[in-house]
């Protein structure tokens, strides 16, 4: 591992507690997202990145835009900006990838005491230190829950820059992981898990344009929670 990543990834692990306090973009005080829309686009396809008909969510939606390898591997038009993340998300979904565009909704569904926060921090060379906590209610007497959860660092193009013709939120780094319960906790405990974790900045992003998106499923596939990061 890059001599730097390892570094970095320790100085995180032994500061995580104050970095999530501190984080220099967070989720805290913004509006919950009511539902995941994602947009799928072909790298081969240049005419779906322009489109100015392209499809869109409502206020509430958390917007995500996915530049997925296409058949003309490098050669394709949109092929620098394409991401191994996207195929990898389209599979975890059942889908295969596009020939133009494909869009995925899914609604959030709000659970009492559920509580997704996620932040990021200042660009470090070519890394930054994106977080996620997340909590639940008490446990009582019901069988241990299973979260998978993504964290995802997300580029604002606004409409008019980098050829497109509408805003795009492009997704340029993706973790994914599991998160359990332990077998027995008491009833008054709150399970919480939390990530904090260097992220590369992807060849031709913005540091400054840059956000932290996460969400967590449970074991049916539901996204119980969703949040992203506003910089102050």
């Amino acid at each position: 591992m890059n001599p730097f990543v390892c570094a970095f990834a320790s100085l995180m692990a032994w500061s995580a507690p104050l970095a999530l306090a501190q984080a220099h973009c967070s989720s805290d005080g913004t509006p919950a997202p009511a539902a995941l829309f994602e947009r799928f686009i072909s790298a081969d396809c240049e005419a779906c990145w322009s489109d100015p008909a392209t499809p869109a969510p409502g206020p509430s939606a958390l917007v995500l835009d996915w530049l997925v390898p296409g058949t003309l591997g490098d050669e394709a038009p949109l092929s620098a900006a394409a991401t191994r993340d996207a195929l990898d998300r389209l599979a975890s979904l059942g889908r295969t990838p596009p020939v133009g565009t494909d869009v995925h909704t899914a609604p959030v569904h709000g659970r009492p005491a559920v509580q997704l926060r996620v932040g990021l921090g200042p660009a470090v060379n070519d890394y930054v230190g994106a977080t996620m906590a997340f909590s639940t209610a008490p446990v009582a007497a019901r069988r241990p829950q299973a979260w998978t959860y993504y964290l995802l660092l997300v580029e604002t193009l606004p409409a008019g820059t980098e050829g497109t013709a509408v805003t795009r939120y492009l997704v340029r780094n993706m973790l994914e992981g599991l998160w359990t319960e332990r077998d027995k906790l008491s009833n008054r405990e709150h399970p919480a898990w939390s990530e904090l974790r260097p992220m590369r900045i992807a060849d031709g992003a913005r540091p400054e344009r840059l956000r932290a998106v996460g969400w967590v499923q449970d074991a049916q596939g539901r996204v119980v929670a969703a949040a992203q990061s506003v910089c102050r």
